[in-house]
């Protein structure tokens, strides 16, 4: 995976959120004033796009499913419970793709 396909798991509002970020200089109170919200909300969202970002890059050898499911785990879009529950079945799905047919 190259070091720019983080940027993929990206949607519109964080590509939005990180081009603000950087015409602020990275001043998250000017941020959080142009937003109309509080300090506290815009660390929270930079932590956030911070895990998406990491969780993307840290799991760059596996599958671009279990890439997106973790991105999305960061994003809080899933809980980790359903997180767990899909990651499970791809798993369980891959090993039954990757054993040989005993029927030769």
């Amino acid at each position: 995976m190259s070091k720019r396909a983080w940027i993929t798991f990206l949607g519109e509002e964080d590509l939005s959120f990180v081009r603000r970020l950087v015409l602020a200089s990275g001043s998250l109170k000017q941020i959080a004033q142009q937003y109309g919200v509080t300090y506290p909300t815009i660390r929270l969202r930079l932590d956030r796009l911070i895990a998406k970002i990491q969780a993307v890059e840290q799991y760059s050898e596996v599958s671009e499913f279990e890439r997106l499911l973790r991105a999305q785990l960061a994003d809080q879009k899933l809980s980790l419970e359903t997180f767990r529950v899909l990651l499970s079945a791809h798993l369980k799905e891959q090993e039954n793709t990757d054993e040989p047919s005993n029927s030769a």
